[in-house]
């Protein structure tokens, strides 16, 4: 069992704390490495993923808090299915919708995924710990010149977000990305102890 099998195990052993699902955050900077780290930890457990960036907007960055409790909190904890309407960024409208099941395991991953409206219903909140400044320089160059007015305004918007409603201080695990995998270190939200989700140093097939 490797360290992400490890991980998923972990997440698994968790109570329920949205209906009969385990809602686990994966939340960092812009660029921080969120969508392949949530990805790889899906696979593992075979588990749904929520990307942030299908409910968000051009003119609503952050402001999806309404969305995701009406078309994807109120069904889970229900256990019903869950639908949602994902943005498409480049018709700028929301498309057809989508459905997300009441898996064991859902991961919600994005820019805000641990923000102090939804930590009441999530099981663990997971933060990629790499800086700001280094997560965005990765974005940009990720996203090209094309995407420098968008990169300017989300800094922006980004900032001011994580001003008013941190997500760090209250996050169980740090996931910073290493040379050859992960470390998956205790968050500041919590005390190192033989029970907690991930105490040692854990380590995966590194991120590209």
């Amino acid at each position: 069992m490797d360290s992400l099998d490890r991980a998923a195990a972990a997440l698994r052993r968790l109570p329920p704390s949205c209906g009969p699902v385990r809602l686990v955050a994966v939340d960092g900077h812009a660029g921080s490495g969120k969508s392949t780290f949530a990805g790889r930890l899906a696979a593992r457990l075979a588990a749904p993923v929520l990307r942030l960036d299908d409910l968000a907007t051009h003119e609503e960055l952050f402001a999806w808090t309404d969305r995701i409790r009406e078309q994807v909190l109120l069904p889970l904890s229900r256990g019903e299915v869950a639908r949602y309407h994902p943005y498409d960024w480049n018709l700028r409208a929301f498309g057809p919708p989508r459905e997300l099941p009441p898996a064991p395991v859902v991961l919600v991953e994005g820019v805000g995924a641990g923000r102090r409206a939804l930590r009441p219903v999530l099981a663990a909140l997971l933060w990629m710990d790499r800086g700001a400044e280094e997560s965005w320089s990765r974005g940009r160059r990720r996203d090209g010149a094309a995407q420098s007015t968008f990169w300017d305004g989300w800094i922006v918007a980004e900032t001011r977000h994580f001003a008013e409603d941190p997500s760090r201080p209250f996050a169980d695990t740090l996931i910073r990305e290493c040379q050859e995998g992960y470390e998956c270190l205790p968050g500041p939200s919590v005390t190192a102890n033989p029970n907690q989700i991930i105490t040692q140093r854990e380590q995966a097939e590194s991120a590209n």
